[in-house]
């Protein structure tokens, strides 16, 4: 592989011409990164149509666990596109679909007999999940948590808490959604257990007050949020949550679109509280780059809804199903749950490193590789700087290092490269990282002393 691009002078021409030709044919509303344009893709490497390589720290938001082109994946897809591109699984059936099934029931934590139905993408995965709860309990209301993020999709924005970016203007959302806090520790002033404690009360107020257990069909709470800046769930609070659903029949569903499939260093980030949701929906990196979701659980919950209440055209597509069950082939044999924890204890290192050292790095949070800091204004002042992590995004760019944003100020710098990643490319990424960081907080100081 060729040395990571320094020059600011990207994009090149390649790039330029058909950055032009995305802003005269693609809706505005369409976000995108750096002006980066795939030529090809290996592993955790990228390299553009101009021919500059990247080390890919965003893994296409999180659904690439495996890495670009996985050779088993691709051969897997290959030879499925051979035999049949799609019939509609719920016109003609195929075997990879129900081996798919067997193999997600198989992995899905949960005590009692599980079932499992298969969906094109996360929101579908979350809309469905929705229906079978209030089907199978006869409930509407639904309570999600503050800086959530479940998609797109009508029911799943309505659960999705940024309304600045997602939400606004497409109102009005679905009706019995509530809203509850969610156990953030930075800036709180308290302990991890006094934290979980507060917000589990919080929760149960809202519930006993505003709904009353009787109507609430389901609560549906990301382990680890996403979008929402990885802040990661104590696991007391995880623990009192599912004492609270099973005492009142509540269905605790817990959306793993992103902290699914190893990323965390379990299979499963519900793995580390111990506990069982009722319901998991699953996207992402299970089809190791093709779309793909599921949504598992309890038996006697997923077949609530009557024969032809759970479908959908392109939902579990053969060639999807193939990719899938090639990626958890691989995830099981070379054991990638250890795999996160090694990469995320060396990037969590690094990032400890550079808290202790700028003062632009705030928190350090997450579990496993699935790991972020967040930006703040430093010189004494820890409020969010979206624009100095935009800086950061901008200038790792310039140097050969995709990366991604997240939380609700767009402060919070996440790490979602493959955990197939060499020890190579996780160094060098994590190098042109520090020397974007470093270079905000010069822009940081310049600023304070400007000020002055």
């Amino acid at each position: 592989m060729k040395d990571a691009v320094q020059s600011p002078q990207l994009p090149g021409p390649q790039c330029q011409a058909y950055l032009a030709r995305r802003n005269a044919a693609v809706a505005l509303g369409v976000a995108n990164g750096p002006p980066v344009f795939a030529a090809n893709a290996r592993g955790a490497t990228l390299t553009d149509l101009d021919g500059h390589d990247y080390v890919d720290f965003a893994g296409g938001i999180g659904t690439l666990n495996v890495g670009h082109a996985h050779p088993e994946v691709v051969a897997a897809v290959q030879a499925q596109a051979a035999r049949y591109l799609h019939t509609c699984f719920n016109i003609v059936m195929y075997p990879e679909y129900i081996e798919l099934a067997e193999a997600l029931v198989e992995l899905v934590p949960g005590s009692w007999p599980k079932k499992a139905m298969l969906q094109t993408t996360g929101a579908e995965a979350v809309e469905n999940a929705i229906k079978v709860a209030r089907r199978a309990t006869g409930r509407q209301a639904v309570v999600a948590f503050e800086n959530a993020f479940h998609g797109r999709t009508y029911m799943a924005l309505s659960l999705t808490a940024k309304a600045p970016a997602y939400k606004t203007g497409f109102g009005p959302f679905a009706s019995e959604v509530y809203r509850a806090p969610f156990p953030v520790r930075y800036r709180s002033g308290l302990s991890e257990a006094d934290c979980a404690e507060a917000a589990f009360n919080e929760f149960r107020r809202l519930v006993e007050t505003e709904i009353t257990p009787e109507q609430v069909a389901a609560v549906i709470i990301e382990p680890v949020q996403g979008e929402g800046g990885f802040h990661d769930a104590p696991p007391a609070f995880l623990r009192a949550l599912r004492a609270y659903c099973t005492r009142h029949g509540i269905v605790l569903i817990a959306d793993e679109i992103q902290s699914g499939f190893c990323r965390t260093g379990e299979w499963f980030a519900t793995q580390h509280a111990g506990i069982e949701a009722d319901l998991y929906t699953l996207a992402k990196s299970l089809g190791g780059g093709l779309p793909i979701a599921a949504l598992v659980g309890r038996a006697d919950l997923m077949d609530a809804p009557a024969v032809g209440g759970l479908g959908g055209t392109y939902g579990g597509n053969p060639l999807a199903c193939a990719a899938a069950l090639a990626t958890i082939g691989v995830m099981r044999r070379e054991d990638y749950a250890a795999r996160a924890r090694d990469v995320g204890g060396r990037v969590r290192a690094r990032f400890d490193d550079w808290a202790g050292r700028f003062g632009i790095v705030g928190d350090v949070r997450g579990l496993g590789a699935m790991v972020a800091f967040e930006v703040v204004r430093g010189n004494g002042d820890a409020s969010p700087a979206g624009d100095l992590a935009a800086h950061i995004v901008q200038v790792a760019y310039q140097g050969g290092l995709v990366l991604v944003k997240a939380g609700f100020y767009g402060n919070v710098i996440r790490f979602l490269a493959p955990l197939s990643i060499t020890d190579g490319e996780l160094a060098r990424g994590l190098d042109i990282l520090e020397r974007a960081v470093a270079d905000a907080q010069r822009v940081a100081d310049a600023r304070a002393t400007q000020a002055a």
